[in-house]
C-alpha cells in the first residue's frame, strides 16, 4: 500500500489549490480525479472572474486552470486522472479504481474536494433528448466547440444560468427566453444586463410545465406560478425551442465524506460535512474544501482549498504555528471579502433588500427584467454623463465583490475603495484618456466610454465586444438599448484588441448624439449576433 502525507480527492480549483499549498510546505502530495483532464469546471469557464487582483479577478476561468496546473507541476504535485475514489476507510485508507485495476493508498491527511453536481427538476418530458444541464451546455460549447441547440430555453436566473446564457449567445445560439420561479433575478445584475441587452426576455415567477415533441424537444410550455410555486392555470405560454437548459442549482458531492464516518449536516444547500474554520471534519486529518463543503463561487473554492492545504501542512508538522496562523488568517481575510455585499451567504433568498449599502435604491426593473432603466440610473453618479470629452459611464448598481476597474485606471478616474463591494464612483476632476482598459477589465461588461464631443450631431460609445467575427471599421449595424431594443443605426469607428484585453475587443461605435446614453450593444448588419 502506497503512503502519502497528503491525498487530495478532486483536481478542481479547490483540490489543486490545496495540493499546491501542501506541496509548497514540503509535503508528498498526490491528487486523484475521475475525469480525463484536471481543472474541474475551470476549463469550461471562458468568462472573467470577479473579486480583486488576489482573487484572480478579470482573468478567465480556463486561464486560471492553466495557472493552477502549471503551479502544481512546479511544486511537484502528482495528479492521477481517470482515477475514481471508491471510498475512504478507517485509518485514512483510500481505495482508487483505475480502468483495469484497483489500488489502495494510505494518507496521513486527506482533503476531499469533489465539488458539486447539477440539480434537475422534474416536468413532463424532462427525459427527452434536448433537456440538458447548464454545465453540459458549457462542456459542449467551450470544450468541444459544439452548439447545444439552435433555440434555447434557459431555466434559472442565478449566475450559472446568466453566464451560460451569454455564452450560448456567443456560440451563435438563440436564447428564446430565460425563466425562473423566483420573483427576482438571482445572479449578479451585470450578468443579467449582458444577456438582456441582446434581446433575451426574462420571465420571473414562471416555471416549465412540459417539454413538447415526440422523440426530442420541439417546444416548451411555461406558466406563471403562485406564492407556493405552483403553475397558475390559464397562464401557459408556448415557446418554439429545441433545447431546454437547466441551471437550477448545485448539490455538494459529499458521498465519499458521508461513507468516511465524519459528521454530516443537512443544510438548505445540501448534505455537507461539519468542519472547523480550517476545513477539518470531525475525523482528525480529514478535510473538506470547495463546493463539497458548501456551494460558493470558484474564487471562494480556491481560497478554501488553500486554507485546508495550509492546515494539513501544519498538522503534519511542516508549518510552524506562527507561520500557519499568519497565512491562514490572510487567506480567511481574502475569503471574507468575497462573502460580503448583497450576495453574501446570509442574504441568499432575501427579497426584502431595497437599497445598496450606499443608500441607492435597487433597480426594480433589473430584478424583474434583467436591465436597469435609464431613469433608475440617474441615481448613480458614475452612470451619468456630466462632463465634456470622453469619460467612463459605469452601470454597476449592486454591491458585488469586484474592483478591477479601479486597478485598471492608472489615472485615478475610477474609485472603489478598500471595500471591494463598494459601488464604483468616477472622479470627475481626473481626466479620462480614453484608453478603455476599464472597459476591458470589467468582468461584468458594465463600463462604457462615452464621447459626446466626437463630431457634430454624433457621439461615440466604446463597449466590450466578445462576439465573432469581429466587425470592421466603417461597417454599419444596429445599436440596441439595455433591453435589447434597436434604437438607431451605428457605425464602427474602431475595434481594438490586444493581449492586454484577453479576448475582449474594445468596440467604438458612432451613434446620433441623443442615443449616447441609450446605445449599449451592437449587432452588425448581416449578422445574427
Amino acid at each position: 500500500m502506497k503512503r502519502y502525507e497528503l491525498i487530495v480527492i478532486g483536481a478542481g480549483p479547490a483540490g489543486l489549490s490545496a495540493a499546491i499549498e501542501g506541496a509548497k510546505a514540503g509535503m508528498h502530495v498526490i491528487v486523484f480525479d475521475e475525469n480525463a483532464r484536471p481543472g474541474g469546471q475551470l476549463f469550461k469557464q471562458i468568462h472573467k472572474f470577479f473579486g480583486s487582483k488576489e482573487h484572480k479577478a478579470k482573468i478567465r476561468g480556463f486561464r486560471i486552470g492553466q495557472m493552477l496546473l502549471k503551479e502544481a507541476e512546479e511544486v511537484g504535485v502528482t495528479v492521477c486522472l481517470n482515477a475514481t475514489v471508491l471510498g475512504i476507510f478507517p485509518e485514512k485508507r483510500v481505495t482508487v479504481r483505475y480502468a483495469d485495476h484497483i489500488e489502495q493508498y494510505s494518507g496521513d491527511n486527506i482533503i476531499v474536494a469533489t465539488g458539486a453536481a447539477e440539480n434537475m427538476i422534474l416536468f413532463d418530458g424532462w427525459t427527452k433528448p434536448g433537456v440538458i444541464g447548464a454545465g453540459a451546455a458549457q462542456t459542449m460549447m467551450n470544450l468541444h466547440g459544439v452548439q447545444p441547440g439552435q433555440k434555447i430555453l434557459m431555466v434559472g436566473s442565478g449566475n450559472v444560468g446568466l453566464v451560460v446564457s451569454y455564452q450560448l449567445l456567443q456560440a451563435g445560439c438563440e436564447v428564446v427566453a430565460l425563466i425562473d420561479a423566483a420573483p427576482r433575478v438571482g445572479g449578479y445584475g451585470v450578468h443579467a444586463a449582458k444577456v438582456a441587452r441582446y434581446g433575451v426576455p426574462f420571465y420571473l415567477r414562471h416555471t416549465i410545465v412540459r417539454a413538447e415533441g415526440k422523440d426530442q424537444v420541439e417546444g416548451a410550455v411555461i406558466a406563471e406560478v403562485d406564492s407556493k410555486f405552483q403553475p397558475i392555470p390559464g397562464t401557459e405560454k408556448h415557446l418554439d425551442i429545441d433545447t431546454i437548459c437547466l441551471a437550477v442549482g448545485l448539490s455538494p458531492m459529499s458521498q465519499v465524506l458521508r461513507m468516511s464516518g465524519c459528521e454530516i449536516e443537512d443544510t438548505p444547500g445540501g448534505l455537507v460535512p461539519k468542519t472547523s474554520e480550517y476545513g477539518e471534519t470531525t475525523i482528525p486529518g480529514l478535510f473538506a474544501a470547495g463546493d463539497v463543503a458548501g456551494i460558493e463561487e470558484a474564487s471562494s473554492a480556491m481560497i478554501g482549498g488553500r486554507i485546508a492545504g495550509l492546515a494539513a501542512a501544519h498538522r503534519a508538522g511542516y508549518l510552524p504555528e506562527d507561520s500557519f496562523k499568519q497565512q491562514a488568517q490572510a487567506a480567511r481575510d481574502s475569503l471574507s471579502q468575497l462573502r460580503q455585499g448583497m450576495f453574501a451567504k446570509e442574504n441568499r433568498g432575501r427579497t426584502d433588500l431595497t437599497e445598496t449599502e450606499e443608500g441607492y435604491a435597487l433597480s426594480k426593473n433589473l430584478l424583474a427584467k434583467g436591465y436597469v432603466e435609464e431613469e433608475e440610473l440617474k441615481a448613480f453618479p458614475a452612470a451619468n454623463a456630466s462632463v465634456h470629452g470622453v469619460h467612463p459611464v459605469i452601470e454597476c448598481t449592486q454591491n458585488i465583490p469586484c474592483n478591477p476597474c479601479q486597478d485598471a485606471c492608472k489615472f485615478g478616474c475610477i474609485l472603489v475603495g478598500r471595500q471591494i463591494t463598494n459601488i464604483p464612483v468616477v472622479d470627475r476632476d481626473r481626466k479620462c484618456t480614453g484608453c478603455g482598459m476599464c472597459v476591458a477589465s470589467c468582468s461584468g461588461q458594465a463600463i462604457f466610454l462615452v464621447n459626446d464631443d466626437f463630431e457634430e450631431g454624433r457621439s461615440t460609445v466604446t463597449l466590450a465586444y466578445e462576439f465573432l467575427p469581429y466587425p470592421e471599421k466603417g461597417q454599419t449595424g444596429t445599436a440596441m438599448d439595455r433591453s435589447g431594443k434597436p434604437v438607431c443605426e451605428a457605425e464602427v469607428i474602431s475595434l481594438r484588441k490586444s493581449p492586454a484585453t484577453d479576448g475582449t475587443a474594445l468596440l467604438t461605435i458612432a451613434v446620433p448624439k441623443e442615443f449616447s446614453m441609450k446605445a449599449r450593444a451592437f449587432r452588425p448588419n448581416g449578422g445574427d449576433k
